[in-house]
């Protein structure tokens, strides 16, 4: 049996039973294939929990990517482009969603579990990519030191976003929509040059002055 097919079977069986199957050998079973066949998949059915959410993220950023404008957006727009359709990919998929984080945030609030994993690793090397773009073009301030802590900004503001539509209950989930464009604005309003460059430029040029 395919990975492929293999993962849509366990999808459907937690959609279909709200939770994972009771043993790996019962679900092979039920699929026509030994345990062992299972297991040269996936090692668990964690991990294709872990891998699913990968799945999301590399959707949503290969689908915004597919834009006609993708490559005029700036760093901003198109972060804003991949939350909207990773948004769309996770109300499709939402009793997922609710089955694999839902349920984490009941007993721990505001903890992002293990499956996220490899699905945050990901979304970090898009993120350093956006700010390496964004500082070429001057969307992102350079700032030494200061700036090794931008993609941490960025990791809580994905996980203040899944948390926020887990818990939304509003209609086709439109204040996740508009949580989604305040936080990217503030995030950018952060990394951007604000006040606080224009002190330090001040600054350095008063240093001058007296040298």
């Amino acid at each position: 049996m395919e990975t492929t097919a293999l993962k849509a079977a366990y999808l459907d069986y937690l959609r279909r039973h709200g939770h994972a199957p009771k043993t790996v050998f019962a679900f092979a079973d039920a699929q026509g294939i030994s345990e062992g066949e299972f297991y040269r998949s996936f090692a668990s059915f964690a991990a294709i929990d872990r891998e699913t959410w990968a799945d999301f993220g590399r959707d949503a950023r290969e689908q915004a990517a597919q834009e006609p404008a993708w490559q005029n957006y700036s760093s901003r727009e198109r972060l804003l482009a991949f939350y909207y359709t990773l948004l769309e990919i996770l109300k499709n998929n939402r009793s997922f969603v609710l089955l694999t984080l839902g349920r984490s945030q009941k007993r721990m609030p505001a903890i992002i579990p293990k499956v996220l994993d490899k699905f945050e690793a990901d979304f970090k090397f898009f993120v350093e990519e956006l700010l390496h773009t964004g500082r070429n073009t001057g969307e992102v301030a350079s700032r030494p030191f200061l700036q090794d802590g931008y993609v941490r900004i960025f990791l809580r503001q994905l996980q203040f976003i899944l948390l926020y539509f887990v818990r939304d209950e509003s209609a086709n989930f439109e204040r996740t929509d508009a949580a989604v464009e305040k936080a990217v604005t503030l995030s950018f309003d952060l990394v951007g040059r604000n006040t606080f460059d224009s002190a330090l430029d001040f600054g350095r040029f008063l240093l001058q002055k007296r040298t």
